[in-house]
């Protein structure tokens, strides 16, 4: 299904909106088309009020907003953009979009927003039901603990981009699975005095958003072995069950495409 720009324009706060909105229109047109997210095969939203995700299919940070969207139920398109072939994060029409020429960006509300943590917390902001943060004070820093444990200890040193700055593939792989294991070590113990159904008690929250795609990573792109991590191991295999990870799952995401 495609869109025409007459159906699916987005007017921009700033002086040079036109000019903006002309480097977002050209970028369209290079990509490789936009995609309408559905659920149970119904379309969400209309195109003038629908936001627009910039994402990679396989990009654990694209995964967490794209999840929290849909939790939220809210509109929004797709777009793709290839961070792997063909770099086209690092093309001068993204970089209009978002500086730091890496994803997700995320255009809503007539403002872009980038960097996934930001977003997602704008979205709980903006649209704060239903909740992906807990009630309570205490509850609501123990979801923190875990989305900086993922987010600054795992994350980045899960990298793909890291794999260039090694020698070898083997070097990349060992550096890799030795720093991952201590954040999933980290993750386990934290867990144990934490987790209920999901990571904090019986509510799914941002932590749930960013524990299973840093684990899908884990676990299919770097062959790590989550399983002598049990309460991880077990809230994983559970969550990905949730319809909020379901339906945006990369491999469901890349059938799409």
């Amino acid at each position: 299904m495609s869109l025409s720009f007459k159906t699916c324009s987005i007017k921009l706060k700033a002086n040079n909106s036109q000019v903006l909105m002309s480097r977002l229109d050209t970028f369209y047109l290079l990509s490789s088309g936009s995609r309408i997210t559905t659920i149970n095969n119904t379309t969400i939203g209309n195109a003038e009020n629908r936001a627009i995700l910039y994402a990679y299919w396989l990009s654990s940070c694209s995964w967490r907003v794209r999840a929290a969207l849909h939790f939220k139920g809210i509109p929004f398109e797709e777009r793709s953009i290839d961070i792997v072939k063909t770099n086209q994060q690092k093309t001068e029409q993204f970089r209009a979009i978002n500086p730091a020429q890496k994803v997700p960006a995320l255009v809503i509300d007539n403002v872009t927003l980038v960097e996934s943590m930001a977003i997602v917390q704008y979205l709980e902001d903006t649209h704060p039901e239903p909740a992906l943060t807990p009630k309570t004070p205490v509850l609501r820093a123990r979801m923190r603990e875990l989305c900086e444990v993922v987010v600054s200890g795992i994350q980045p040193l899960q990298n793909i981009g890291l794999r260039s700055h090694f020698d070898t593939t083997e070097q990349y792989t060992k550096f890799t699975k030795y720093w991952t294991d201590r954040g999933l070590k980290t993750l386990e113990d934290l867990l144990q005095k934490s987790a209920g159904k999901y990571c904090v008690g019986d509510q799914i929250t941002l932590a749930d958003l960013c524990l299973v795609p840093q684990l899908y990573n884990a676990v299919t792109r770097h062959a790590l072995d989550i399983s002598k991590y049990p309460t991880v191991s077990k809230l994983y295999e559970s969550l990905l069950k949730e319809n909020v990870f379901k339906e945006t799952h990369p491999e469901s995401v890349k059938s799409k495409m």
